[in-house]
């Protein structure tokens, strides 16, 4: 008999539900089990998920639980932690998070959990990072969603600018998610065309194109201004990387992950892409980077070893 793929959602907050709604949507995984210090909140959440079950394409369990639960689940999503404020950066929120994150990892490991980690909250690569260090988990099984969205909001600007299918724009941010992540326009392609024949064709310089990536470093900044937060693009990005697990995709996504001299640094998680399947991380892709995106690259570790230090 075929093993049930369960997910535990910890943190029943907008973007803990955004993903389950996409989850069941989509049906990815047949046992939903949400978490949160507000139990009613998640008791509320599973009820209204679950009215919705009768809608998706295949069944899906959904219930209130706790941590006990997570000693049978395959992945454990966090999208617990004091939420970005405006005005706020994500690397603001580091010791108030990093401080709920370690009470929070003891009481999945005392379950007996030896799945896999994917980390959401903010700032996510040193979350993820604390994740590793606090759950004593190979580093393979502990994921951060990283540069994910950031990427999927360039493609969908890229997209819109030059009216293509965002499925046929192939463009990755990596680094830190936040301030001092990158564009890799050196790999970016717009269908086959690589972007320098794009920009000559479509007659756009490199300014237009730093405009797109600013709006892109921006996007969160802009919507938490005028709704309070970002949810449903996190929890889609979420998603699709908890479908790269469950489905053992070996699909390549841009996300937070421990790197080991690849990049020429060490001990520090931040997005990268990277091969992803049921065993978590099977191998980070190590692309050349351009002299200008080296430097940025190089930037954004220094600036994520730096924040990390009064926490670690």
């Amino acid at each position: 008999m075929k093993k049930v793929n369960r997910v535990v959602v910890i943190g029943t907050g907008a973007v803990g539900t955004s993903y389950c709604y996409s989850m069941i949507n989509q049906g990815v995984a047949e046992e939903l089990v949400l978490i949160d210090i507000n139990e009613p909140r998640a008791e509320g959440e599973a009820m209204d998920l679950n009215h919705g079950v009768p809608f998706a394409p295949t069944p899906t369990k959904v219930w209130k639980g706790s941590y006990e639960d997570c000693g049978d689940a395959d992945l454990i999503v966090i999208t617990a932690g004091a939420p970005q404020k405006p005005g706020e950066t994500r690397l603001d929120l580091v010791e108030k998070n990093a401080k709920i994150f370690k009470g929070m990892i003891k009481s999945i490991m005392d379950s007996g959990f030896n799945g896999i980690f994917l980390v959401a909250s903010n700032p996510v690569d040193i979350l993820t990072y604390v994740t590793w260090k606090e759950s004593g988990l190979p580093k393979e099984q502990v994921i951060g969603s990283g540069t994910v969205l950031d990427s999927a909001r360039l493609r969908y600007q890229l997209s819109s600018h030059f009216n293509v299918d965002p499925r046929n724009v192939h463009a990755s941010i990596i680094g830190e998610h936040g301030d001092t992540e990158l564009p890799v326009w050196s790999h970016a392609k717009i269908g086959l065309n690589d972007m320098e024949t794009v920009m000559k064709k479509e007659n756009i310089n490199q300014e237009d194109l730093d405009q797109i990536f600013v709006d892109v470093r921006d996007a969160a900044y802009q919507i938490i201004e005028r709704k309070g937060a970002t949810y449903y693009g996190i929890g889609m990005s979420l998603c699709r990387i908890t479908k790269a697990i469950l489905n053992n995709e070996n699909s390549v996504l841009p996300v937070s992950a421990l790197l080991e001299g690849q990049y020429g640094h060490e001990n520090v998680y931040v997005g990268v892409p990277a091969v992803v399947n049921r065993q978590g991380i099977r191998e980070i892709i190590e692309i050349k980077l351009s002299d200008r995106e080296k430097e940025q690259f190089d930037h954004s570790v220094k600036v994520l070893k730096e924040t990390m230090k009064p926490v670690l």
